[in-house]
């Protein structure tokens, strides 16, 4: 019981829909490493937290038993539709609904045919679970919330599936450094937008690698304004919640642009 494994992974659908371009295909292989590592651990669910999911009143839950359908992305549409198949463990959703108004958060349970599930869901179920029947709970990423009520709701949903007797794996979507290219580049040649969001991205990949939680917790907020970090970084505080900061190392996987953002694949070894 418990969580059995964590990682941290983009949510861009660039390394899904074109791994033949290199700087993008180092990170389509380190997440399928990442996938191998998943499969290993024998979760019995995915507790998933994408950054793409946005909300502003309430915490959203997915309930319906069964999604599926074909996405578009709305910045990568050139590059391919997004088809996706995902199972939801309502059971384990709705007590996280249940149990939310202990930290002072409403929840509401999301269950209607053609909810557009965001990119980020999409690309970390279909590149990490590959067609396993993994359940998973999905979660949104309420603008509200700052990274402490972040991770205090990974942590509530790890303790609920424990509740319920299931090994869990939790899993961050989202980038590192945010900024990205303005103009149109050749995608052969991505790279960092700038050397200063390449240092961050690094010096926290590094925080991360030697499982330095208190180092990682006192250095987020500058990491996210000085690298204008996805949503503040608050994936990755939804693992630390879930971990409740206990972890021995981590490896990461791949590290590399997504039209000059940072992104990583990362590992958690608990």
């Amino acid at each position: 019981m418990g969580v059995v494994a964590a990682f941290l992974v983009p949510g861009s659908p660039l390394p899904l829909l074109r791994p033949d371009n290199l700087p993008w295909g180092r990170l389509a292989a380190g997440y399928e490493r990442a996938g191998r590592a998943l499969a290993a651990a024998n979760p019995d669910v995915v507790l998933m937290y994408s950054t793409q999911w946005l909300a502003v009143l309430d915490q959203l839950w997915q309930t319906r038993p069964h999604l599926h359908g074909v996405h578009v992305d709305e910045n990568w549409y050139e590059y391919g539709d997004l088809p996706f198949d995902i199972s939801i463990d309502t059971d384990l959703a709705h007590a996280c609904i249940e149990a939310t108004p202990k930290l002072g958060v409403r929840s509401k349970a999301v269950d209607y045919d053609g909810f557009p599930i965001d990119s980020g869901s999409i690309v970390a179920t279909r590149m990490l679970l590959r067609d396993r029947p993994v359940k998973v709970v999905l979660t949104t990423n309420n603008l509200y919330h700052s990274r402490e009520t972040t991770e205090q709701l990974g942590r509530l949903a790890a303790e609920c599936a424990q509740a319920q007797g299931k090994r869990v794996a939790v899993v961050g979507v989202g980038n590192l450094s945010g900024s990205i290219y303005r103009t149109e580049i050749d995608i052969a040649q991505d790279r960092i937008v700038s050397p200063e969001d390449d240092r961050w991205n690094r010096r926290m990949l590094d925080l991360i690698e030697r499982g330095d939680a208190p180092a990682i917790v006192r250095e987020a907020p500058e990491f996210a304004r000085e690298a204008r970090a996805d949503m503040g970084f608050k994936h990755l505080f939804w693992i630390l919640g879930a971990l409740q900061r206990k972890f021995y190392s981590a490896r990461v996987h791949a590290y590399g642009p997504v039209y000059g953002s940072g992104a990583a694949v990362v590992e958690f070894n608990l």
